[in-house]
């Protein structure tokens, strides 16, 4: 194997810290908010992950791109982090049924990545100072403007972006003729979701990030689903509407993750942007009815307010996050509602936690 010669770059932090490193060969230059994940695989399902819309990913696993990507390991149809910042990119890959290299799938889609970064240094940092906008540059554009248009980038706290992710026209997933009717609201919807649901003979339909109960009514559904997303739950004044109608009529209701932070604020509690957020998928969850833990797969920097929630008369803690003891999961006491702030669809895993959707059905069978 020969050896390349690669261009310099940087990863400048809003609060001008640089981190040096070098370009994996794509010029430019991509801004957002810096994250990392834990996860040791799974990196395509990460980067097409809708809900790291408008976000650079960090990845701490030391090797990234090594066992290639598959047409059939996504979350959507494309990638939807802003850029990589990694330590190691393997240009060369080794996998029997890997359809091509990482490399020529960022090319195709043009993602910015920086590699060579002493990530174990970068997540420190940031678990430290808390998650900021930064920007990747691997065009030589100077420090002084970066820091410029660095200043112009909206932070990720009051910033809707379900809208930039969302379907723009309803769609059908899974068999006609399934048992169950399933509306869901395309906050970001993740492809596993689906699956998971089709596979418990579900027919769904699914709709853009704005549309009405009753449009989602006119379905005629056994029941609804809210979806994960990108961004703050809190400007999404249709879903939450949605949401409020939902229950309203008392109808079954499941949410992941954005979904079940939308459901919060129909009930009037509130959420916040967290220090650092939960991303990996090795994050420990105790099950408070069951008394079981749960290792599960997390993506989110907003959470529940457990002081409001536990003070709200219809609603009840689920689920718990044994890290920080974050809400991981609450249901209502007075409707057929239920949610949780984690992943139960997992991919590559774990799969703890995937008897989420089977509760679901069991939901539904019991109206």
């Amino acid at each position: 194997m020969k050896y390349t010669t690669r261009k310099s770059a940087i990863l400048l932090l809003s609060d001008g810290t640089i981190f040096h490193g070098k370009s994996i060969g794509i010029t430019g230059k991509t801004f957002g908010e810096v994250c990392f994940n834990t996860g040791m695989t799974g990196y395509q399902e990460i980067f097409t992950d809708p809900s790291y819309f408008g976000q650079l990913m960090v990845a701490t696993n030391a090797h990234i791109g090594n066992y290639g990507v598959n047409d059939k390991e996504v979350e959507s149809n494309s990638i939807k982090i802003a850029g990589l910042v990694c330590k190691n990119f393997s240009f060369n890959y080794s996998r029997t049924d890997s359809s091509g290299s990482l490399e020529d799938y960022f090319a195709k889609q043009n993602l910015i990545c920086i590699s060579d970064v002493d990530t174990r240094a970068l997540v420190s940092y940031i678990r430290e100072n808390g998650a900021m906008n930064a920007v990747i540059c691997t065009d030589d554009t100077s420090v002084e403007e970066l820091k410029a248009l660095l200043a112009e980038v909206p932070d990720m706290k009051g910033l809707e972006l379900a809208s930039k992710v969302s379907t723009l026209e309803p769609y059908f997933y899974g068999n006609e003729n399934a048992s169950y009717k399933i509306a869901a609201l395309d906050l970001g919807i993740k492809e596993n979701i689906l699956r998971n649901l089709a596979k418990r003979d579900c027919y769904i339909k699914v709709f853009p990030y704005n549309a009405s109960y009753s449009e989602l009514a006119s379905f005629n559904p056994d029941g609804f689903f809210l979806s994960n997303g990108p961004g703050d739950p809190d400007p999404l004044d249709s879903a939450i509407q949605v949401a409020k109608e939902i229950l309203q009529n008392n109808k079954p209701l499941f949410g992941i993750c954005l979904g079940h932070q939308v459901i919060a604020l129909a009930n009037g509690v509130s959420t916040y942007k967290m220090f650092n957020g939960h991303r990996g998928i090795n994050h420990p969850v105790k099950n408070i009815i069951t008394g079981r833990g749960e290792i599960t797969s997390q993506n989110h920097g907003f959470a529940v307010n457990k002081e409001e929630l536990d003070q709200h008369p219809d609603l009840e803690i689920t689920h718990l996050h044994l890290n920080d003891g974050t809400v991981a999961g609450m249901r209502m006491k007075n409707k057929n509602c239920f949610s949780v702030q984690y992943h139960p669809e997992a991919s590559p895993g774990p799969h703890d936690s995937s008897y989420l959707f089977d509760q679901f059905i069991e939901n539904i069978k019991s109206v």
